[in-house]
């Protein structure tokens, strides 16, 4: 592993980057397969428009929710393996190369990364880069990423996700104190914080929203005078930069003469400032008229919370004992009981969404782990009414008994939970869902479990230009529209049915091609079929593009044409 320094921008070289660099293309894109029973509240009400939890591998299902999420999640955490060599992670992508096969079964492919693993950050960079490649392409403009990890990657982390996303996607990096004691066992330094590391999308105008304000900070406000407007604070008026105009004399209304700022100082504002402040009551004298002059800054005239800090303590966001005890509680444990070793506390996932500010931001967690995003997020719409939705992957086989079960009984309610809503039942409602088979060439046509028209339509739309559908038909239209995309109005003949798909209902027809283009209005049209009864230059003149099922699955280059 090495950092190539001969761009401007560094990049990291590793073993295996050469056959990840475009793995998450061979992807495929699988259907997303919705268990109404484990659901909550399931039957009739599971739909894929709903809070999402979804049991498979974290590659795939980042794949899976490409159609409907591309470039519509405004808040991604995650919290991947730290690679410390004691979580026992594994990296089994299946790469196709023979080289990146060959190095696997060397190193004894599915067997768990330990300490002893000479290549681990080989096989963790190996293991994020399509990951991350993915989480920007879901990740909305004005988005933003945070990703938990520690020392033993954080380095490496930054490099990769500037090479992927640019060198602006950085935007800060967030020191969580996880322990409020120091380890005694330690041999050297006891290690007291995690970093969350931020970015964006690069060039992106992102901006954190602010934080409440403290009753300390509104406490520091005092209203000696009884000025009208309020309760304010005094501001030195002085200041170490040099001002051209900051250094004069002042007389106090006292009398007293004031020969200039203090030594190496500067006043922050000219003497004209002075008195125009002076002249509207903003300066204070103190209560004998003889004080060095002070700037009033009222109360309701700063900011209504305050910026973000990249210092977060264990008081204000809680630790990791603090998150186990949580789990222990919702899921009423024994003392002594086996559990998850790396949950985060709930307060510190609601931190990050009271920074994104917005009330209806969708979520996305890709590491869920023991399902801390889902109840932050639920958390959050029952303390300000929000209608925030989440986006679960958990990958390993507790996906159901731990992640699901969590989220489950936080909407129910927890009968011996201390908080007062946490113990009511927070509410809402959630949709389980697995991997399905991949959504392949072969069966649009086999009659064996086909894919349902809503997610072909959402895929085609993908595909096809880049984009997620802001809405598509759960059934066929009349007209077979499905979305406005990429510039062009995207048609849709498909019905899971071998009868129709081998039928001549499946073909596009002059009669309908005519009545498309009449739909579109100008526009211009891509229509995916399984045949057609007449030319390319005869839809070409109707501003129709024809798209073969299921070989023309595929995305169009270039600018959407003029329409004729």
């Amino acid at each position: 592993m090495r950092v190539e320094c001969g761009d401007p921008m560094p990049s990291l070289e590793f073993k295996g980057k050469p056959f990840v660099y475009s793995h998450h293309l061979s992807v495929p894109f699988r259907e997303l397969i919705v268990d109404k029973k484990k659901s909550f509240p399931g039957g009739a009400m599971a739909s894929l428009d709903d809070n999402l939890i979804i049991h498979g591998d974290n590659l795939e299902a980042l794949k899976a929710l490409l159609p409907r999420y591309a470039g519509k999640v405004d808040v991604i955490y995650i919290d991947p393996p730290y690679n410390t060599g004691n979580e026992g992670w594994a990296y089994n992508d299946n790469v196709n190369s023979p080289l990146m096969k060959e190095w696997l079964s060397n190193t004894l492919k599915g067997q768990r990364v330990d300490k002893d693993d000479l290549e681990r950050h080989d096989k963790w960079l190996c293991m994020m880069w399509p990951r991350l490649t993915l989480l920007f392409e879901l990740l909305a403009e004005h988005g933003s990423i945070w990703i938990s990890c520690d020392d033993n990657e954080v380095h490496h982390l930054r490099t990769i996700v500037e090479e992927i996303a640019g060198a602006n996607a950085f935007i800060d990096s967030v020191i969580w104190q996880k322990n409020y004691s120091p380890k005694s066992t330690a041999n050297q330094f006891s290690s007291d914080h995690d970093y969350i590391l931020v970015f964006s999308k690069a060039d992106s105008n992102w901006r954190p929203g602010l934080l409440p304000r403290t009753a300390r900070q509104d406490a520091a406000y005092k209203n000696p005078d009884n000025d009208h407007r309020g309760e304010w604070k005094p501001g030195d008026l002085s200041a170490r930069n040099p001002y051209s105009k900051g250094i004069y004399s002042i007389t106090t209304p006292s009398g007293r003469v004031i020969p200039g700022p203090p030594p190496g100082n500067y006043w922050r504002i000219s003497e004209s400032r002075l008195k125009e402040l002076d002249a509207d009551k903003r300066i204070w004298w103190g209560e004998d008229g003889s004080n060095v002059p002070a700037v009033k800054r009222f109360l309701k005239e700063v900011k209504p919370g305050r910026v973000p800090q990249t210092l977060w303590l264990y008081k204000d966001v809680g630790h990791t004992q603090e998150a186990k005890k949580e789990l222990f509680d919702i899921m009423e444990w024994r003392a002594g009981a086996e559990s998850f070793q790396t949950p985060k506390p709930v307060r510190l996932i609601e931190q990050i969404l009271r920074i994104v500010a917005d009330q209806d931001a969708i979520v996305l967690d890709s590491f869920a782990g023991s399902g801390t995003t889902a109840h932050a997020v639920l958390n959050a719409n029952t303390r300000d009414g929000g209608n925030r939705q989440f986006l679960l992957v958990e990958t390993e086989s507790y996906a159901d008994s731990l992640t699901a079960e969590r989220v489950r009984r936080v909407i129910r309610g927890v009968p011996k939970a201390k908080d007062e809503a946490l113990n009511k039942g927070l509410g809402g409602s959630f949709t389980y869902c697995e991997l399905g088979e991949p959504i392949d060439l072969e069966r649009f046509f086999d009659g064996k479990g086909a894919p349902g028209y809503e997610q072909v339509a959402r895929y085609v739309v993908y595909t096809a230009t880049g984009q997620s559908a802001a809405d598509a038909p759960k059934e066929p239209k009349k007209d077979w529209f499905v979305a406005e995309a990429g510039g062009y109005r995207i048609h849709l003949l498909y019905r899971p049915d071998l009868a129709f798909m081998r039928g001549n209902d499946a073909a596009l027809s002059m009669d309908a091609a005519q009545a498309i283009a009449k739909g579109a209005k100008g526009k211009p049209v891509l229509v995916y079929a399984a045949a057609k009864f007449m030319s390319q230059a005869a839809l070409t003149a109707l501003g129709i593009t024809f798209c073969q099922l299921p070989y023309s699955i595929h995305r169009v280059l270039g600018e959407a044409p003029d329409a004729p």
